[in-house]
């Protein structure tokens, strides 16, 4: 299997994983919206339905490219909720997790980024296509 065979996988696994624990259990992700986003509750419904359709679509060879962009532009529209919980330490099932996690959270956030759009086939760098 290819890097970005399974770099897809992976992704389209970790998506779903994720889009599943915002349906069934949202009450982690309630609490680290920044107060500011419109019906809290109906928005981390929605990003759980936008994680599972873009793990659905990275398998689609036809909607791939469509679900790397939608994941990459997903992972930049929650880095707010990843800052939120970072800044005021929200604790989650009673744990504040530290810079230990925060850090490396928010620094990877980029990673995931380009992680969709690479493993999707929307772009190749830094690894250019030989011909």
């Amino acid at each position: 299997m290819r890097g970005r065979t399974v770099a897809r996988l992976v992704l389209a696994a970790a998506y779903a994983f994720a889009g599943i624990a915002h349906l069934t259990r949202p009450a982690g992700f309630l609490a680290i919206t920044p107060h500011w986003v419109p019906m809290p509750e109906l928005a981390v419904a929605l990003t759980g339905v936008a994680e599972l359709a873009g793990a659905i679509g990275l398998m689609i060879p036809r909607l791939r490219s469509a679900a790397g962009i939608g994941l990459a532009l997903y992972a930049l529209c929650v880095w707010p909720a990843n800052i939120n919980h970072a800044l005021n330490d929200i604790p989650l099932g009673g744990v504040h997790l530290g810079w230990w996690y925060h850090g490396p959270r928010l620094a990877l956030q980029p990673v995931i980024i380009w992680w969709a759009l690479w493993a999707s086939g929307v772009i190749d760098w830094p690894f250019r296509r030989r011909r």
